[in-house]
């Protein structure tokens, strides 16, 4: 199966931080129509498309199978105007400040307008500072220049509006980079699984999230309201292979495959679920690598706890330099997550009897 890199691409570079995910969902809903049977949308902004058993030979009701990923992307809020037109931000989702100067951003109003800025740090530039060492700069000192009059300014933009980092999807060697692969990657490995998909003989629920970044919101939401048997999230994890870390602090690689996670900051992923997910990969020769995130969460903490701790495990891809515009993850990682997933939905009634 070929991947459909050009819808990729599209998730990447569409917008949509934590309480507004519009544009972004209408993308996925778009891609997710003719691949499920049914869609809603619920009150917080959840995308649900519901596809029902296919194939023949089955009794009673089918199990229900949850798989989730989040469409939200780590941005920011207009939070004040001040009288010279430029912009301060709150911040919707965790960001290291280190990565934020002189960047590009989009603020995208009220009207629907986009509009280009630059981000910046507060203080002298650095031909001014006669010996002074440069500090490390905090979100608190980073403002927006719009290149536009305090009156346009005032006349265009409101406290609230998103802003967004700006970058394009972009092929780097065997790998694709961009911003928002976290988490629009693992929204891609849901589609083209459905995409994939043959007989299978459970109900599946698939959901792209909202409000993740801020504390799994769309999932406790989606956990309340659908009771699955089985819930599988989906999110990127830290592949720290890099100069500066460790093989022992890597928690995963480039290039070796799906992740399977094992735990992380907010859920232990049931060991049964990950015992089947192993022999699963083992059959298909699908290469995975086992993964343990010392900090930081999914979906599955939420999905995990509510309504009687239904199974639950995270499947991951791997990406190197996690909340910057430059997210890097291999093809073939993303594609072995494809394969694994669909397989596992292929072969989730077998769990049951477990």
């Amino acid at each position: 199966m070929t991947l459909d890199l050009e819808l990729l691409k599209t998730l990447s570079e569409t917008p949509g931080v934590p309480s507004r995910e519009e544009p972004i969902r209408e993308v996925i809903i778009g891609a997710l129509r003719p691949l499920v049977d049914e869609i809603h949308v619920d009150a917080i902004g959840n995308a649900i498309g519901i596809r029902h058993p296919r194939g023949h030979g089955q009794k009673g009701k089918p199990m229900r199978v949850l798989v989730a990923a989040h469409m939200d992307e780590i941005g920011f809020l207009v939070r004040h105007v001040d009288t010279k037109g430029f912009i301060r931000l709150h911040p919707v989702g965790g960001f290291d400040a280190r990565n934020l100067v002189a960047q590009r951003v989009d603020v995208h109003t009220r009207d629907g307008e986009r509009l280009h800025g630059l981000l910046m740090p507060q203080g002298k530039p650095i031909h001014l500072m006669r010996g002074e060492e440069p500090k490390a700069p905090k979100v608190d000192d980073l403002f927006v220049d719009l290149g536009l009059s305090a009156e346009e300014v005032a006349a265009k933009v409101e406290v609230g509006d998103m802003v967004t980092l700006s970058r394009q999807f972009a092929h780097v060697g065997a790998h694709v980079s961009g911003k928002a692969l976290d988490d629009r990657a693992c929204v891609f490995v849901i589609l083209e699984a459905l995409r994939a998909l043959g007989d299978h003989h459970v109900e599946i629920v698939a959901v792209a999230t909202v409000q993740e970044e801020v504390g799994l919101r769309g999932a406790q939401a989606i956990a309340h309201d659908w009771h699955p048997d089985i819930a599988i999230a989906l999110d990127v994890t830290l592949a720290v292979d890099i100069p500066g870390g460790s093989e022992e602090h890597q928690v995963s690689a480039i290039g070796k495959g799906v992740a399977i996670k094992v735990a992380d900051g907010s859920s232990l992923s049931d060991h049964r679920l990950v015992r089947w997910s192993r022999h699963l990969a083992a059959r298909h020769e699908i290469p995975y690598q086992l993964e343990i995130l010392p900090a930081g969460g999914t979906d599955a903490g939420m999905l995990q706890r509510v309504h009687g701790s239904r199974p639950t495990i995270t499947y991951s891809v791997p990406v190197r330099y996690v909340h910057t515009v430059n997210e890097l993850a291999s093809i073939s990682d993303i594609q072995a997550a494809v394969h694994l997933l669909t397989r596992a939905l292929e072969a989730a009634h077998e769990f049951a009897a477990k």
